[in-house]
């Protein structure tokens, strides 16, 4: 019996800790509300996919929808986060709410009952867009009041759950449903209505106005328009920390991220056609997965910015494996996976970091750069992928993206000293078991 209790109290030690889903009402509520609304948006994206398609016959056109999204997203986040950061979070995230449900609602309206052409998909497609870009930032920005301040990494972590779960599952309900339901338009209905539920959800949420955040009180700012940006910017390029994150995540994703090869594999290394590249963009989200269910243990850890450092060099080292291992598609699979769960790692430590340096009064501003990186950063990696692939082969192209993601976390843990030597701060140590990385 004891191996089986030691193997039982191991797997509590890595399994995730779900205690601020627990103990705080508020913070459930807003996790439950993004699960089924996430869900219903990873459903719209693929039935804007699919329509655009079924009306132009064309990849481009499909390929069109992502610069849709992520120019409004970008532009929107500069102006968004000192809204957030002046004005009750709760308020904005209600205000979002309603916006994207008429958003999607005007998308159903023209499936169900007029022929939208692709600029009415795509002018639609950017106003969700832009609303998110405001949304997102007011949600990140809300955790710290929330939570305890010690709950901040397993807070993240659940957020990582969140995204990963919504990204596997409305992708597949979402085909399902185009398959068995007689017009696209449906799905719209479907995904205004998971935002009624984010909306209802924000009841169970107190007012969440900057400057209150539970362990940490600053003054309220009351700066908007130029002056804000100009604040926030110079936080950002002060506090070296925030600075190394928001780098080392550019690094990993513009040298790192091999989708775009990914085609080239699944149809001449592996011969496998659309199937296997199912497989190849499925794999990292998997072992994502996997890596957020088994953050028990991240709570625990001092060093987080060495952690941070780790992780992006696993990732790195996974990419790179992963290219010297296309004689088998099983074990590419595999390593690909392996990439996955070190960059979920790496995001709970980033995002836990961010939170932990951050005041209150510039939390919005600064998830709105934030935001901009992680969404730049793949889109990036897709040019520089693409590019190396056309020169060198898809198959090196891995390969060489990998080792420079190697290269520049060395650069970036040897120039940033204040990453290497991060730890949190003296209010969150003391609540901290006695366990260091």
């Amino acid at each position: 019996m004891r191996p089986a209790r030691a193997g039982l109290s191991r797997a509590r030690a890595i399994a995730i800790d779900i205690s601020p889903l627990r103990d705080s009402v508020p913070y459930r509520a807003l996790w439950l509300g993004q699960v089924v609304s996430l869900i219903g948006t990873h459903m719209r994206t693929v039935a804007v996919a699919f329509q655009i398609f079924a009306l132009t016959k064309s990849t481009a056109a499909v390929g069109l929808v992502g610069l849709a999204e992520v120019v409004p997203l970008i532009l929107v986040s500069i102006v968004g986060g000192p809204l957030v950061d002046t004005f009750d979070r709760r308020k904005i995230m209600a205000g979002a709410q309603l916006l994207l449900i008429a958003d999607s609602a005007a998308l159903a309206a023209l499936s169900l009952w007029g022929s939208p052409g692709p600029g009415a998909l795509y002018a639609l497609v950017a106003v969700g867009s832009a609303v998110t870009a405001i949304d997102g930032p007011a949600r990140s920005s809300a955790i710290p009041t929330l939570v305890a301040s010690d709950q901040l990494p397993a807070a993240m972590a659940l957020r990582q759950v969140l995204y990963q779960t919504t990204h596997i599952a409305g992708p597949a309900l979402g085909g399902l449903l185009i398959g068995v339901l007689a017009n696209v338009g449906w799905i719209y209905v479907v995904d205004a209505m998971t935002f009624v539920a984010a909306f209802v959800a924000l009841r169970w949420m107190p007012a969440l106005r900057p400057g209150e955040s539970m362990d940490r009180e600053q003054p309220r700012t009351t700066q908007l328009g130029l002056a804000a940006i100009r604040e926030g910017l110079s936080y950002a390029r002060r506090t070296p920390v925030l600075m190394s994150i928001f780098i080392i995540d550019l690094v990993a994703m513009i040298f790192g991220m091999p989708r775009a090869v990914f085609p080239a594999l699944a149809d001449g290394t592996f011969a496998l056609g659309p199937f296997g590249l199912g497989l190849l963009y499925a794999a990292p989200s998997a072992g994502a997965l996997i890596g957020a269910l088994t953050t028990g243990w991240v709570s625990k850890v001092r060093r987080r910015g060495v952690a941070v450092l780790i992780s992006v060099a696993v990732w790195g080292a996974a990419i790179t494996v992963a290219g010297f291992s296309l004689g088998s598609f099983i074990l590419t699979l595999f390593w690909l996976a392996v990439a996955g769960a070190a960059d979920v790692i790496s995001a709970v430590f980033r995002g836990t970091i961010l939170l932990e340096v951050t005041p209150d009064t510039l939390l919005g501003r600064m998830n709105a750069l934030n935001l901009m990186v992680v969404t730049g950063g793949p889109r990036l990696g897709d040019v520089e992928a693409g590019f190396v692939a056309q020169a060198v082969g898809a198959g090196p192209s891995v390969v060489v993206g990998g080792l420079a993601c190697l290269a520049g976390t060395v650069v970036v843990g040897s120039r940033f000293r204040s990453l290497r030597d991060y730890v949190p701060p003296e209010t969150i140590r003391q609540r901290m078991p006695e366990q260091d990385f």
